[in-house]
């Protein structure tokens, strides 16, 4: 089951906290203002943790205008959201409506040709209660056929390049679960981001983002970061421990890995990192990257050891 499956096939369910209870509930260090960063040549710059749009799925309204409210307040002005998320856009569109004007939105689509892009477009910004989207990505290319149809006759980048001529999106950019799809996503079009997984056991041990995140830093992107705190593959048929991931995180008990990983992924250039979307992992990267200190060769080694004992949820090797 690939990831856009699993999430479509999330059942409803409520956690033992809400998030915004979650975000109460986090230490001092963590109501800290989050640091920004520039995002490549966009000139915007992001809070370096973003709200992934998951994590008011299935959510009361109520509790999702909190988290968002608490979470403008810590200073995250970077929200990303995709269809696929089972309801996310509902509960996400009226969360963010007060701070729609001071905040930096992406939305994407899984949808590879124009119509379906076209619809899902209009439907997303209908949704999102807003006239525009910040960015607007391909959602999750994987294969090289994903990218030639998107890019072929009638293909979803004839809605993108358009609906940025007319103002309904600011900057395009893709996701990418693939280094193969992501390489020729970037040779085909200039594209302003990137949001790709930087994982350390992926990299260290699969090999798996080094020459993707070279090439964006090449052409001056914006690079956006997934999975900073996976930390091991799940097999197909085996039981999932959380709805809305699935991987195995690091567990949130091991804040020194946890602390290690993420910094690690905000180290390789990266603008802004967006966490699991199970709750409990937010406040916790909210914690480390108030904080985070550049990682050092002692901790890269260390990070590196650990790696060689799992099973990364990507390989290039």
């Amino acid at each position: 089951m690939n990831r856009r499956t699993f999430i479509k096939s999330t059942v409803a369910g409520g956690s033992m906290l809400t998030l915004s209870a979650l975000l109460n509930c986090s230490s001092s260090s963590s109501l800290q203002p989050l640091p920004k960063r520039t995002l490549g040549a966009t000139g915007e710059s992001l809070s370096v943790i973003g709200f992934g749009g998951i994590l008011v799925m299935n959510e009361e309204q109520t509790s999702a205008n909190n988290a968002v409210a608490q979470a403008f307040a810590r200073g995250i002005n970077y929200y990303d959201v995709a269809p696929s998320y089972g309801n996310a856009q509902e509960k996400l569109g009226p969360a963010l409506k007060p701070w729609r004007n001071r905040s930096f939105l992406a939305c994407k689509t899984g949808e590879r040709s124009k119509e379906g892009a076209e619809k899902e477009l209009h439907e997303s910004l209908a949704m999102m209660q807003t006239d525009h989207f910040d960015l607007y990505q391909l959602h999750a290319l994987t294969t090289i056929q994903d990218v030639e149809t998107a890019f072929g006759p009638n293909g979803a980048m004839e809605v993108f390049v358009k609906a940025k001529q007319d103002g309904k999106v600011r900057f395009l950019g893709f996701s990418a679960h693939s280094e193969q799809a992501a390489l020729l996503a970037m040779e085909k079009f200039a594209f302003d981001t990137i949001l790709f997984p930087i994982n350390f056991a992926a990299w260290l041990k699969g090999n798996f983002g080094p020459t993707v995140i070279a090439q964006a830093r090449e052409k001056g992107m914006g690079i956006l970061a997934l999975k900073g705190l996976a930390h091991s593959s799940i097999a197909q048929d085996a039981h999932k421990p959380f709805k809305k991931c699935w991987y195995n995180p690091i567990p949130v008990d091991d804040k020194k890995l946890a602390d290690l990983a993420l910094r690690f992924t905000l180290a390789q250039g990266v603008t802004a990192a967006i966490p699991p979307g199970e709750q409990m992992f937010f406040p916790l990267a909210l914690e480390i990257a108030a904080n985070a200190a550049p990682v050092t060769k002692a901790e890269i080694e260390l990070l590196r050891q650990t790696a060689a004992g799992l099973e990364p949820l990507f390989t290039n090797v």
